[in-house]
């Protein structure tokens, strides 16, 4: 049986996208506790390896080992012909997805969140305001884009969902509200059978 690890934390909004999506698919595979906080050298050597930047997620396959959760989630996709990569309109529609997803929601989404952090990263005066403003934006066109659907990718969630999830699903850690649509597409997400919090995709290793 081929194995996948995958890496990552529970404070990776990233890691989380790729977590769901392979549960959704329900792609057997291992994942990997990696300490985001810690200085990059003391991550494990296996994972320095796959990931160059020495950055979560990392996912390790047979034949490749893979880096950025939207390359990721496309090779999931493809690969496997699964969460919209069962047809070419399918994969489309989630690279679109991904593209907004990470110029946009998925940008000030952390970063108002680590602005809440408590010793998290100082920001210059008006970027917090700067930030909501622009998510205010994104809730607009997170409503458009999902439109009228249970879903980004119709009847059934795809990877445009599981990028959209990753920092969406912290909302309240950003201090910002959800719109209604936002609010039942988060209950919807919350009640699919693959679904986990993040602290259960990525176990912190207990002390020995």
């Amino acid at each position: 049986m081929t194995q996948i690890t995958l890496y990552g934390h529970p404070d990776s909004g990233h890691a989380c996208k790729v977590a769901l999506a392979l549960s959704l698919a329900g792609i057997a595979h291992e994942t990997v506790f990696v300490d985001i906080w810690a200085a990059p050298e003391t991550r494990p050597p296996a994972f320095l390896a796959a990931s160059p930047l020495a950055q979560v997620p990392a996912l390790v396959l047979e034949d490749a080992a893979l880096t950025q959760s939207g390359a990721i989630l496309l090779e999931i996709a493809s690969r496997w012909r699964v969460l919209g990569g069962e047809s070419p309109e399918g994969l489309r529609r989630g690279a679109e997805l991904l593209m907004w997803e990470a110029n946009r929601i998925g940008m000030c989404l952390p970063q108002l969140t680590e602005a809440r952090r408590p010793h998290g990263d100082s920001f210059p005066d008006g970027a917090v305001e700067w930030l909501t403003g622009r998510y205010e934006t994104d809730r607009e066109n997170f409503d458009r884009l999902l439109g009228e659907g249970p879903f980004f990718h119709g009847e059934a969630p795809g990877l445009g969902d599981c990028a959209i999830w990753g920092y969406v699903q912290w909302l309240e850690k950003a201090g910002v509200t959800p719109s209604a649509s936002m609010a039942t597409w988060i209950d919807r997400m919350q009640a699919l059978p693959g679904m986990k919090t993040a602290e259960v995709f990525f176990p912190q290793p207990q002390p020995a």
